[in-house]
């Protein structure tokens, strides 16, 4: 495949732009774009990206594709979407059956780590840069091998420190809290449990509901059901002695579980999640969720596409572009005084976190 060859973008100011905590910075990217004599971002021949994520019945995921679309249109670059469904096969699948068409680069969220590596391998053997997105696509000492590029992801694990530490201030460090998990075959997710667990080890008073095996985090993993959330939380709602707290890894399922405490003896109940997009910043606002930590969803998107252009647009080479870019992830309260500006920048008709 031919790539036109543009003027050099600073890579370093695109990283330093990347790594600012709001996410902003976004016009100081898009000269990056313009070759010598062209006239304006988006300018030039007309890329073609691949892009998949967990599904779109997701609200992150949603946010995600809602971003590259839009992005994707400014900087003159067709955003062709493979929904993976929640499901890993129906991913894999979607994504085997287009491997061997014309594309500049290509953009994944893998449902499951590992899943996607052999199609990953055959768009490498044709030379086409594959961006990570979020999940790891497969072992992080293994991603440059099967031909991922870069791996743009949030820090889970930081993510649900923040999230976790907010709840335990909250209810003073004693007591006992619900764990409600993602999928335990997502990397993010088993990096969200592993941050709970890194904060409530501090907390002798703290008991986690359900952890039958002793390992501390009792974590029930619910694959981002909501009716399978709603089931595991529900079966705790029964105890007499109130439940202090609930850590949930992602807002959607924290939102369809909340109203399950209405007349128990848990109404107090503390509760914090994960992703902070529109519904999960409207719980805040409305009082139905503690706090959430932002999983950057249409920042984690744009920046994909983002590298993928200056890559095809300035013929880049693998070891021009680094391993892994972390992105920032805001913890969104009452308190904190960013819940106007997350509101903004997570707007679909902006998509800048």
């Amino acid at each position: 495949m031919t790539r036109r060859q543009t003027g050099q973008p600073s890579r370093r100011g695109f990283l330093k732009q990347a790594a600012v905590g709001t996410g902003l910075g976004v016009g100081a990217l898009l000269p990056g774009c313009r070759g010598s004599g062209e006239s304006g971002p988006g300018t030039g021949r007309r890329l073609r990206a691949a892009f998949s994520n967990g599904g779109l019945q997701g609200t992150w995921c949603k946010l995600g594709k809602d971003a590259a679309e839009l992005w994707g249109n400014m900087l003159n670059i067709e955003v062709v979407w493979k929904d993976g469904e929640y499901d890993t096969q129906i991913q894999r699948d979607k994504l085997d059956l287009i491997v061997d068409e014309p594309w500049d680069f290509c953009c994944f969220q893998a449902n499951q780590t590992n899943a996607l590596e052999e199609p990953t391998k055959r768009l490498r053997d044709r030379g086409i840069p594959v961006i990570s997105m979020d999940t790891l696509l497969v072992e992080r000492d293994r991603l440059r091998e099967v031909g991922v590029w870069c791996q743009v992801t949030p820090d889970h694990v930081a993510m649900a420190e923040t999230s976790t530490q907010y709840l335990m201030d909250k209810i003073g460090g004693r007591g006992t809290v619900i764990h409600i998990g993602g999928d335990s075959a997502h990397s993010g997710a088993r990096d969200r449990n592993q941050g709970f667990m890194n904060i409530v080890k501090k907390y002798p008073d703290v008991k986690v509901a359900g952890d039958d095996d002793g390992d501390g985090d009792g974590v029930r993993w619910c694959d981002w059901n909501l009716e399978k959330a709603r089931d595991q939380f529900e079966s705790f709602l029964g105890r007499s002695e109130p439940i202090a707290g609930a850590f949930f890894h992602n807002d959607d399922m924290a939102l369809a579980c909340v109203p399950a405490i209405k007349g128990t003896p848990h109404e107090k109940m503390v509760v914090t999640g994960v992703d902070g997009q529109a519904n999960g910043l409207e719980g805040v606002r409305d009082g139905l969720l503690a706090a959430t930590t932002v999983n950057p969803a249409c920042l984690v998107h744009v920046t994909a596409l983002f590298l993928g252009q200056f890559i095809a647009r300035n013929e880049e080479k693998v070891e021009d572009v680094p391993l892994e870019i972390v992105l920032p992830s805001p913890l969104v309260s009452l308190e904190t005084g960013n819940l106007d500006a997350m509101f903004y920048m997570s707007d679909p008709k902006h998509c800048l976190i």
